[in-house]
């Protein structure tokens, strides 16, 4: 088989089938599509899981277990996992009509380990933004050694398919229970891939809805992207990689850790001491920070930030998104 579809599932009755109506794909049969179940408390979702399998029980099958986070549940997926290559779609979320077959395609064309494609965020009124998700485009195959700058890439598992041999072979799991488990997990994958390939086709629908994880207003929560990078700088320590990649890795911090992480925290509270726990972080971990050449190549508004975050001018960085909406 060519392609697992693992959907972990957690209380999303309303969005489920049409996340897997959307991958389903009439052109294409070498693929299988894994619902899990990860404990859903709503008493509806796992329910559902099990109808929507019924209807096609070639195609579709379910795992029920108890609660283990998203993480967990893709984990359990990748062990259960038939396909050579894994996908892992969010149940609120879908794919444009065909995207299983182009993906296969792609697949045999160039066989690598990586295939890394683009995306759209949608608002839920149907308003959709395209989104550039991968920092270098190539066609042809690469290696991060070759293209360091890749790691700058969104780390959402959803944005790509990938070679399931890459997490059995390297000892690579998602952690449980965790914020920013994504970053924890691709940084690694894309080290250890021979070989990744981009694509422009925007082929993911990423729903921006309130109460998913990342628009939590559990602040202290967020200080978690400080362990998610300890468990990415230790691990590249002990591959033997880090001063390789020290220069992106900071950036990545920089991108991760001093922007988006204060951004969603000073959004709620401009006194926040998360704040001044992520400059002590970056100043302690990457000495010098401020220096990285890969700062002038921030889009406009992300400079801006970046600028009014150094002045700490949190106050008027609030205002601002406030302002934007």
């Amino acid at each position: 088989m060519l392609i697992s579809v693992i959907i972990p599932v957690y209380n999303v009755k309303e969005y489920l089938e049409k996340c897997v109506e959307s991958v389903i794909d009439p052109d294409f049969n070498d693929y299988e599509i894994i619902l899990v179940d990860d404990g859903s408390t709503d008493g509806a979702s796992g329910e559902l899981c099990d109808k929507i399998a019924a209807k096609n029980p070639e195609l579709i099958r379910v795992i029920h277990q108890e609660n283990r986070g998203l993480g967990g549940a893709r984990n359990t997926g990748i062990r259960e996992a038939k396909g050579e290559y894994l996908f892992f779609p969010d149940s609120d979320d879908s794919v444009v009509p065909g995207t299983v077959s182009l993906l296969a395609a792609k697949i045999k064309h160039t066989n690598a380990d990586i295939i890394a494609f683009n995306i759209m965020t949608d608002d839920g009124n149907g308003n959709r933004t395209p989104v550039v998700s991968n920092y270098i485009e190539s066609d042809k195959p690469f290696k991060l050694s070759e293209k360091p700058e890749y790691l700058l890439s969104l780390p959402n598992a959803w944005g790509r398919v990938w070679r399931k041999s890459l997490f059995i072979d390297n000892n690579i799991e998602y952690p449980n229970k965790v914020w920013y488990e994504d970053i924890r997990t691709s940084t690694k994958l894309f080290a250890k891939a021979e070989s990744i390939v981009t694509i422009p086709d925007r082929l993911y629908i990423y729903l921006q809805r309130q109460g998913s994880i990342m628009r939590s207003s559990n602040l202290e929560r967020n200080r978690e992207i400080i362990d998610a990078f300890e468990d990415i700088i230790t691990w590249f320590k002990k591959e033997g990689l880090f001063e390789q990649y020290r220069d992106v890795l900071c950036q990545l911090a920089i991108d991760n850790v001093y922007i988006a992480a204060s951004v969603r925290v000073l959004r709620e509270d401009t006194k926040h001491p998360l704040l001044g726990e992520f400059t002590s972080y970056m100043e302690k971990t990457f000495p010098g920070f401020e220096k990285s050449r890969y700062i002038a190549k921030l889009p406009r508004m992300k400079k801006l930030a970046y600028k009014l975050i150094r002045a700490r001018r949190y106050k008027l960085l609030a205002l601002l998104f406030k302002i934007k909406g």
